[in-house]
Order: C-alpha cells, then structure tokens, then sequence
C-alpha cells in the first residue's frame, strides 16, 4: 500500500493522489469530498449493475442503438446519484462520523459544510440525476423514482438491523434492473435475479469494508454484518460470493442466450468468481488497509463482467 495522505484535510480513505485533493480549488473541495469524488471505488459500485442490464439486455434482446445512450447516461446517473446519496448519509451521520476516525474529517463533522448547505447540494445533485433520468423510458423513469426509497432509508439501517449491507445491496443494484428495462420497455427474470445476485455481492464486499470499522462501531453501537458475523467472517463471506456467482448464472440463462454469447458470458462469470476467491484468500482480518484494498479491487470484479456481457450481448 502507498503511504497515507499527508494533505491536512483530506479524508482518511480518499485515494493517493486523487484529482479533489490535489487539484480542485480549495472551495470546491468540502462539496467535492461531499460526493466522494476522491473515493470513486463508490460511484464504479452503483455504475457497473447498469452495465451488466444493458448486457443482459443486449443478450435476451439484440443490441440497440440506445444502448450507447444509456451507457452514458447510466455513468453521469451513478455520479450525481451516488454523490446525492452520500451526502444524505453524512447529513444524517453527521454525529456518529465526528466520533469514528476514518470519518471524522468528512465536511459536515469537521466543520467545512452546514448542514443546510449540504441539503442544497443534495438537491441540486438529484435535480441533475432527474434531468438524466427523464431521457429513458416510462419504465426505467419509475424504477429510477421508486429507488429513492431504499437510498433514502439505508442511512438508518445500521441503526435498527445487524443488515445495513442488504439495504445497501439494494439500493446499490437497482440500477441492474433500470438499465434493463431502459433497453426492453419492462422487467423479466434475468435482471431481478442479477439484482439479487448484486444483493449478495454487495454483502461480500461491504462486509470486507466494514471490517475497518468494527472497533468503532461496537463502541458507539452502530451495527453491521462485521459485528454480525465476528470471528466467523470468513464462512460468510465465501457463502455470500457462492450466491452471487449461482446467481448471476441463473440471470445468464433466463435472458435465453445460448451458443457463443452464453459461452462469453460464463467465461465472464468464470473470471469475476475467480476475482471472488481471490479477494477471499488475500483477505487479512487484522489488517485495515489491506480490507480496504481489496473493497476496492471490486471495481475490477465488476468491470471483467460488465466487459463479458456486452461481448456476449454484441455476438
């Protein structure tokens, strides 16, 4: 791992040498780290399930010129929307992230952004999210309003269940089945079936991520699978990545794909398993950074499938 950041205010997980840190304006700076512009490990989470419903998509239909259209608008989407998510949890956080060290340094403990202030970037981040969102269709413009609800309740889930990373998984992956449903007018099997899939995945890597924090959060009693599972982490894990990849194999044969795009596609699951085992087996439970190394990594799982089942959509 590089050495730690030395830049003064800058958050304590935010990427080496990131672009916000090192080059934005000073003033942009609070609202940039706002919307986790220098930690976009984040923004790759919610953008690459879009991905993988156009490859679905593409697969159970045939590739659309739109297609181009909702890749694009699916990654200024998971930017804004992303951002707009994150400062609703640091508005609603803003108390439990001036007591935990990792956090402490995020604009609203620290004293950067107002609370009213950051409201007014949440809205002006959703307000760009709707202007995208109402280029799609009838269906993908509901499934992009009914999100709001799971964005809306996840900062409070680690408060009431031992869950949070399932109501994360949720809002996380429904953009599997709005993608989806932007390229063929509605929903069917393959895309719910990948949302659960990415449910689990989720679990898997938000748990690795939430290993870093399980000191802190037994001491100020914010729950998470971390705590949950304690010192058997490990059978929990393989088993959430086991269901993932069952999954997403069930998703791959309900679009009804077959010959050379089903082999694709399985060649792409057959790799983003294989990133799983590996990140399994690297796993270091007492190392902090090497946790949010391999969090990380999940970015790279992501992409191999997203890069397989547009191949396997294209042929």
């Amino acid at each position: 791992m590089k050495p730690a950041i030395q830049i003064p205010d800058a958050v304590r997980d935010a990427v080496n040498g990131n672009w916000v840190d090192n080059a934005a304006p000073p003033s942009w700076r609070p609202w940039l780290r706002l919307s986790r512009i220098d930690r976009p490990i984040g923004t790759w989470l919610l953008l690459l399930p879009c991905w993988w419903g156009v490859g679905l998509a593409m697969m159970a239909d045939r590739p659309r010129l739109i297609d181009i259209w909702i890749v694009i608008a699916c990654a200024i989407g998971a930017t804004v929307m992303r951002g707009a998510g994150c400062t609703w949890n640091d508005i609603t956080d803003r108390h439990i992230d001036g007591s935990v060290d990792r956090t402490r340094k995020r604009p609203i403990p620290s004293g950067q952004v107002t609370v009213r202030g950051a409201m007014i970037w949440l809205i002006v981040q959703a307000l760009i999210g709707l202007a995208v969102l109402l280029t799609l269709n009838g269906a993908a413009i509901w499934l992009g309003l009914l999100s709001l609800l799971p964005v809306a309740v996840y900062p409070f889930a680690k408060r009431f269940t031992w869950w949070p990373q399932v109501f994360l998984g949720i809002a996380f992956n429904w953009g599997v089945m709005l993608a989806y449903a932007a390229h063929r007018g509605g929903l069917d099997a393959a895309p719910i079936i990948a949302w659960l899939a990415g449910i689990a995945w989720t679990v898997f890597y938000d748990t690795i991520y939430a290993l870093q924090d399980k000191e802190y959060d037994a001491l100020i009693g914010v729950k998470s699978t971390a705590r949950l599972f304690g010192d058997n982490a490990r059978p929990y894990l393989i088993g959430f990545a086991v269901l993932t990849v069952i999954l997403l194999a069930f998703a791959i044969s309900a679009t009804g794909v077959s010959g050379a795009s089903w082999l694709i596609a399985m060649c792409g699951l057959a790799g983003f398993a294989a990133h799983l085992i590996w990140q399994f087996r690297s796993l270091d439970l007492e190392d902090a950074d090497n946790q949010l190394m391999l969090f990380r990594s999940n970015r790279d799982a992501g992409l191999i499938l997203s890069l397989f089942f547009a191949l396997a959509g294209l042929v």
